[in-house]
This record gives structure tokens, sequence and C-alpha cells, in this order.
């Protein structure tokens, strides 16, 4: 199994809000119902904190972490020849300033410690 964990950034002409409620409300569930999505074995979105903005003001840095996971590497380039994938990519066009955007495939990860109570 890969990991694919993206580094996302909204364009500039759109507010945190926007740019959240788009990738919330939109593009999630474009993938989620897409071929290419069929491909996906997990997608997990992690929005920076709206609270967080106001404390640093706005800031240069990234407005969020995906992370989806795929059966292996080559699953994940074929998921991108998938016929709807150009509805996909022109949906990322929309709200996301691609040119700030940087995404990493990686193996599972190595657990170094795990210092999280046990679930009872």
């Amino acid at each position: 199994m890969i990991k694919l964990i993206a580094f996302v950034k909204r364009r500039p002409d759109l507010s945190p809000e926007e740019f959240h409620a788009h990738w919330r409300d939109v593009h999630a569930p474009l993938v989620a119902n897409s071929r290419h999505g069929s491909h996906v074995l997990y997608y997990e979105r992690n929005p920076r904190p709206l609270d967080d903005y106001r404390r640093t003001g706005d800031d240069p840095g990234y407005d969020g972490v995906t992370m989806q996971l795929f059966e292996s590497v080559d699953v994940f380039y074929q998921s991108l020849t998938e016929p709807d994938y150009a509805d996909i990519a022109a949906d990322i066009e929309r709200f996301m300033d691609t040119s700030a955007t940087q995404w990493i495939l990686t193996e599972e990860p190595t657990v170094v410690f795990d210092r999280r109570p046990a679930a009872t």
C-alpha cells in the first residue's frame, strides 16, 4: 500500500472560507464519486483551522493536507488515466494554487512510538 500526501494551497483570489467550503462540499464528493476515486482506498482531508488564519494572519503557508491510500504506485498512476480525471484536474484549478501544491508518494509508515492511551 502507498500513501499520497499533498500539501495544498488555495488560489490567492479565494478566502480561506471559500477554499475550505469548495474542498469539502465540491471537490471531495467529486473525487469520491468518480472512476478516478474508485482507485482510492482511503481519502482524508486535514484542513487548516480557520482560527489559525485569524491568529497568524493570512500568511503564505499551506491551507491543508490531504492523504489518500492506494494499493500500489501503479494503481495511483492508473487512477490518473481514468477519463473523468480531467474533470477532477479542472476542479483542482478552480480552488487550488497548483504552482504551490507539493505532493509525495510514501510507503507504509514506520511507527517510531505511539503514546496515545489505549482505546477502551
